[in-house]
């Protein structure tokens, strides 16, 4: 079977955790892409857990958060 890439132009971060937290139980691996500031591209696959994951998304929560406060 050939995997199917669906484009996630537009969508905002909230609506794929949203998605993801939904359908939880049929993600076998998390794809990501990094844009870095120097225009660079990082992209990979991970079997990562999804504790793991959520450790990752809340971390990167208050690191937002934290850069909104000092604006």
């Amino acid at each position: 079977m050939m995997t199917e890439i669906e484009s996630l132009h537009g969508t905002t971060v909230a609506e794929i955790f949203a998605s993801g937290i939904d359908n939880l139980d049929r993600i076998d691996a998390v794809a990501i892409s990094v844009l870095w500031k120097d225009g660079r591209v990082a992209a990979g696959c991970s079997n990562i857990t999804s504790d793991r994951l959520a450790l990752m998304v809340l971390t990167l929560d208050e690191h937002q958060r934290q850069a909104l406060r000092q604006e």
